[in-house]
């Protein structure tokens, strides 16, 4: 690294998606420095941390989407030490206006974090919280799985033959479901 590279400070601002990440570095005066896009995988997070490093001192990033396709980038920018912020994406009738482009959204970003307009820190996606919420989630979709199931089941009955319909229609859902199996 030079030594301009060492004392200039950058903040990185990225545009995150699920195959690719589209990422700016601007100085403090808000100069863009350089522009490249990785691939979503840990080597492509390395590569994006080392060319950022490469290019200044890295003290701030402004990462979108960090509850989602960000998550695993936003991890390891904070594993290297450098404070990562959310950030929303713009509205839709501003992202309209101005037109859409991932460069353009990544260096928005990072003008979000020098601003100081972007301050949410991302959640850890770790611990009670993040446990409790998957298995809130797996317990929401077996019900939803189980009551589409006993819905088609019900659905055949409309057109079952009278003996069957007889026997399984009046019938609690479990109910229904032994006698369907037997």
């Amino acid at each position: 690294m030079s030594d301009l590279a060492e004392e200039r400070e950058v903040i990185l601002g990225v545009d995150t998606h699920l195959d690719v990440h589209v990422a700016v570095l601007i100085d403090v005066l808000g100069r863009v420095v350089a522009t490249t896009s990785v691939p979503t995988t840990a080597l492509g997070y390395e590569q994006l941390i080392e060319w950022a490093c490469a290019l200044g001192r890295l003290t701030r990033a402004g990462i979108e989407g960090t509850g989602t396709y960000g998550a695993a980038l936003a991890r390891r920018v904070q594993e290297h030490g450098v404070p990562v912020l959310e950030i929303n994406r713009p509205d839709r009738s501003r992202r309209r206006l101005r037109g859409k482009n991932d460069p353009t959204d990544a260096e928005n970003a990072a003008r979000a974090v020098l601003a100081g307009e972007a301050n949410a820190i991302p959640k850890a996606q770790s611990g009670v919280v993040e446990a409790m919420r998957a298995v809130s989630m797996a317990r929401r979709s077996a019900v939803k799985a189980k009551t589409q199931a006993i819905n088609q089941l019900r659905a055949l009955l409309v057109t079952a033959p009278a003996l069957i319909r007889a026997t399984l229609w009046k019938v609690k859902p479990e109910q229904c479901v032994a006698r369907a199996l037997g």
